[in-house]
């Protein structure tokens, strides 16, 4: 039997609530299959924050380091500013253990309705590559003088290195799915950034001969994501564009809040990090509104790249299910059900499983 070891951060507002329902899968996961998790809660977040002065602990980064994965629900509470809880979380688990990637994929579902004609959207299925490390995400910068002469700087950072990993896991993923890649580039008003991204990602591109291999830039992109979305399969993206264009995405096949993403480190010092896209919500937190499906999907994400493939796949066929009836969809995919309602519908046909084995 395997034992996994997991980190879970429930976090701030619908965070908490989204947590739950993943516990209550993953339970249902090891009751069915030959795996056992062993789960350690942390209280990570914007309330301790305004407790102790710090989202995590002094130790929070050895803490995590002694696990298999991390699982995240959300952070962000009116009160704390954004920066301080990302970085003051979020960013330092990514750099510290090596999580270069952020895998954020996106498809139209059976019975979910889109903002975009069914048309356009139909077969939509593609994922998005954010590289995750550095890019416009940098701490080089400042802010000189006060008042009406101040002035900030914010400097990218663009190294060859890390573009050219973030490519090759593009080239690579795409060989696994239908041999397309687009590169989000912006190279005609960015003059140095953005042209090193363009002239290593077209170096990687030529490594991989299977896979064809296209840039467009980002403006042009969203555009064709909105009017074409059936038309991507793989997008690579530097960090803040690869952030805009997934919650794009997320919107065109019909609300963020099914959107997972996976922190991985694919050759990095410790566990990667599996969390929702959605945000802490604080409008709807206690509420029962809170669609669970992006941290569900975020679990079979994580059970994929922990190699329980078996698992993962009926977890993804549970949600699918969950997906096509109003009765098993939350109110902002246009069904009726709470968030309880549709994480018991998904456990039941998982718990199914075991019962039909």
């Amino acid at each position: 039997m395997a034992v996994v070891s997991l980190a879970l951060i429930p976090g701030d507002g619908i965070g908490v609530e989204v947590m739950e329902s993943a516990k209550q899968i993953l339970d249902a996961v090891q009751a069915t299959y030959d795996v056992t998790f062993t789960m350690t809660e942390l209280d990570w977040s914007c309330e301790r924050y305004h407790r102790t002065g710090a989202m995590m602990p002094a130790d929070g980064l050895d803490v995590l380091g002694r696990h298999d994965a991390i699982l995240l629900g959300a952070v962000g509470w009116p009160g704390v500013p954004d920066h301080v809880s990302l970085w003051g979380l979020l960013i330092p688990i990514r750099r510290t253990f090596g999580q270069y990637v952020n895998l954020r994929p996106m498809r139209v579902f059976e019975g979910v309705p889109t903002p975009v004609r069914p048309e356009l959207s139909a077969g939509t299925d593609f994922v998005v590559v954010r590289e995750n490390s550095e890019g416009e995400y940098s701490e080089v910068g400042g802010r000189i003088g006060r008042g009406s002469s101040e002035v900030a700087l914010q400097q990218s950072t663009f190294s060859r290195v890390a573009v050219e990993r973030i490519a090759e896991y593009a080239m690579t993923t795409a060989e696994s799915r239908r041999g397309h890649v687009r590169s989000a580039t912006k190279s005609n008003g960015i003059i140095h950034t953005m042209t090193l991204w363009d002239e290593v990602v077209d170096d990687v591109a030529v490594r991989h001969p299977d896979v064809t291999m296209s840039r467009e830039h980002v403006d042009a992109m969203a555009a064709r994501m909105v009017m074409h979305p059936s038309d991507f399969d793989v997008v690579v993206a530097s960090n803040l564009l690869g952030d805009i264009l997934s919650d794009l995405a997320a919107a065109v096949c019909g609300s963020i809040g099914i959107a997972p993403s996976a922190n991985l480190a694919p050759d990095g010092p410790g566990p990667s990090m599996f969390e929702p896209v959605h945000g802490s919500a604080p409008d709807i937190a206690g509420k029962g509104l809170a669609n669970p499906i992006g941290m569900l999907w975020s679990v079979v994400l994580m059970l994929e790249h922990l190699r329980l493939q078996e698992p993962a796949a009926a977890l993804m066929s549970a949600i699918e299910e969950s997906l096509r009836d109003p009765r098993t969809r939350t109110a902002d995919l246009g069904g009726t059900a709470s968030t309880g309602e549709v994480t018991e519908f998904v456990a039941a046909l998982l718990l199914k499983e075991r019962v039909s084995s």
